[in-house]
């Protein structure tokens, strides 16, 4: 016992440290928005995500020295998981304690043998710690004027620079909060108050003012987007109400938060009251804690199949030619396999696409790429794939799969939330939401690649429709960073048998790309293509995107808004008597 307590101990304490630096990080994120240090704050973001592998690597060297041969052993692990749960139980954060154990184990095991017995694939304690996030927010209540109430809180979330204009920005916030909630709730009544999460939460070039308004009958989320004019001071950029708004700020197509929570499940508690329908595992990865999402998806996902009895099936669309993918009709997730040989004329490899989704992992995903949880040997009940799926399966990825009993292995998938298909979108839309949705293609396109990111295949099926309406970008075989990009114009032909060559007659580098040619991407939907060309156009110039190369190699970090531009709030208006 005295050795398995001192392997429990170690782990833990590899959890802690790996905890106490990931908040000192997280800690630094007020003064890199203070001082505008837009890539001390994207390096911090990369920095957060590569370190959890170093920490539980760093615990595995002194576990094998103190288990020995034991460290390949069940049973051992079965009496140190014991010990273990015993020192965290009570522990403020033993869920995500509990995955640092699990990951720790799924190393020394290459994932083999995940079972409840040897680690914590369900939680003694619960999925959650509990309920109480009542010390983590501050209530303001209404008991004089909007005005004073929101000076009151942005003097109480004041930074160490000043507010640019704060009475012009509290005239902007009581404007939008009389004339979105005045007809919602009675503001006039005893019982209106504020409640919000007492930390900003950072990301990008914002920091953001999370809570709610509550009366005794009903409640509001509310989001105050607070953004650096980057000469020295801050202002308010919007007010956002309703869960759907808060949502699209929280979305998996987008970046991780640095926020101080010391116990993260107060903190998504709480969101999760403002959005009910975000899935809770999406939460804890938004706020950095992607590992732990993993395990919260994996526990729900295990439910979600026990409840249901729909078979695994091919997703619709057209079959990619690097992946296989397929999903269930009640379920709201699709699987990623990568092929064993992929259609011609890819040519790369396995690890190839494997670095490319390590990329958006650690990139600004700018609300444009779908966040994925990647999974090693995870087990199905073979009876719930379909013959079709089955037979696709052996077709194209045998290796990647092992029949065992009832139950099916699958070496190595790739889990996101499943969208609708921007083609298969297309074919039922409306005009108005062809105008709307190839809008937002066009904006996909353009602020991925104002992240650094070149989409490399940009065709419509590559992309899918959130239930927001949001266009997501989901196919990464081919993404490249775009200062990495030669983007050319076609050379004017010098000859007529240049002219009429069926080849390229000039010299192509395997950096080169040519912007005139993206309009191939819409061959097969001409009304997509006239509603593209009228909005975005611009994108078929190399000089577009060698503008924005230059942006991106002089250290210049574009402003990724989480809401409409059209909600953001005039800054031009005089502050004096707008107030009353």
């Amino acid at each position: 016992m005295e050795r398995k307590e001192r392997f429990a101990r170690t782990i833990l304490n590899g959890f802690e440290s790996y905890f106490a630096e990931f908040q000192n990080v997280t800690l630094a994120a007020k003064s890199w928005f203070e001082n505008a240090d837009w890539q001390g704050i994207q390096q911090a973001s990369a920095q957060r995500i590569d370190m959890y592998k170093a920490h539980v690597s760093r615990v595995i060297g002194f576990v094998e020295l103190i288990a020995g041969d034991q460290v390949h052993d069940y049973d051992f692990w079965s009496g140190a998981k014991a010990v273990y749960g015993g020192l965290i139980e009570g522990h403020n954060n033993f869920e995500i304690a509990e995955t640092f154990f699990n990951s720790v184990y799924c190393a020394v095991f290459r994932h083999r043998k995940i079972r409840d017995e040897y680690v914590f694939v369900f939680s003694p304690q619960g999925d959650m710690p509990p309920a109480d996030f009542h010390s983590v927010y501050r209530t303001y209540k209404l008991e004089g004027t909007l005005q004073s109430l929101f000076a009151t809180v942005l003097d109480d979330y004041a930074f160490n620079i000043p507010y640019e204009d704060a009475p012009r920005d509290i005239a902007n916030i009581v404007d939008v909060v009389v004339g979105y909630l005045a007809p919602r709730f009675d503001l006039t009544g005893s019982e209106v108050a504020l409640e919000i999460l007492e930390h900003h939460f950072y990301r990008n070039k914002g920091a953001y003012i999370v809570g709610r308004f509550v009366t005794d009958q009903s409640s509001m989320p509310f989001v105050l987007p607070i953004l650096h004019n980057e000469a020295g001071a801050v202002f308010v950029d919007t007010v956002l109400f309703g869960s759907d708004k808060v949502s699209v700020l929280f979305s998996f197509t987008r970046s991780y938060f640095l926020v101080d929570a010391s116990i993260p499940s107060q903190y998504v508690l709480f969101l999760q009251q403002l959005m009910p329908a975000k899935p809770i595992s999406e939460i804890y990865s938004a706020m950095g804690y992607n590992k732990h999402g993993k395990t919260y998806y994996h526990r729900c996902a295990y439910r979600h199949m026990e409840s249901t009895t729909d078979k695994f099936m091919i997703a619709p669309g057209i079959k990619g030619m690097v992946m296989c993918v397929f999903t269930m009709p009640s379920y709201d997730f699709v699987f990623k396999i990568i092929k064993d040989r992929f259609t011609p004329p890819k040519e790369m490899t396995r690890e190839q696409v494997k670095a490319k989704y390590r990329m958006v992992k650690r990139a600004d995903r700018a609300g444009r790429m779908a966040d994925t949880q990647e999974f090693t040997n995870l087990a199905f009940a073979r009876e719930r794939f379909s013959d079709e799926l089955m037979e696709e399966l052996h077709k194209v990825a045998p290796s990647v799969i092992e029949e065992h009993g009832k139950a099916l292995i699958i070496k190595h998938v790739y889990v996101e939330r499943r969208m609708t298909p921007l083609n298969l979108y297309l074919h039922n839309a409306t005009d108005m939401q062809v105008l709307d949705v190839m809008d937002e293609y066009g904006n996909a396109i353009k602020q991925l690649a104002a992240a650094n990111i070149f989409p490399g295949d940009m065709l419509l099926k590559n992309f899918g429709v959130t239930r927001h309406g949001r266009v997501v970008f989901y196919d990464y075989d081919e993404i490249v960073p775009l200062v990495d990009c030669n983007f050319r114009v076609i050379p004017e032909p010098r000859t007529e048998a240049e002219e009429l060559a069926s080849t390229p007659w000039y010299t192509v580098g395997p950096n080169d790309i040519f912007p005139e040619e993206f309009r191939l991407f819409f061959s097969g939907n001409q009304r997509a293509r006239k509603v593209f060309d009228r909005l975005h156009s611009d994108i078929y110039e190399a000089t577009f995107w060698q503008q924005l190369q230059e942006r991106i190699r002089s250290g210049h970090v574009e402003d990724f808004f989480p809401y409409r531009r059209k909600l953001r709030f005039n800054r031009q208006r005089t502050s004096v008597g707008s107030v009353a």
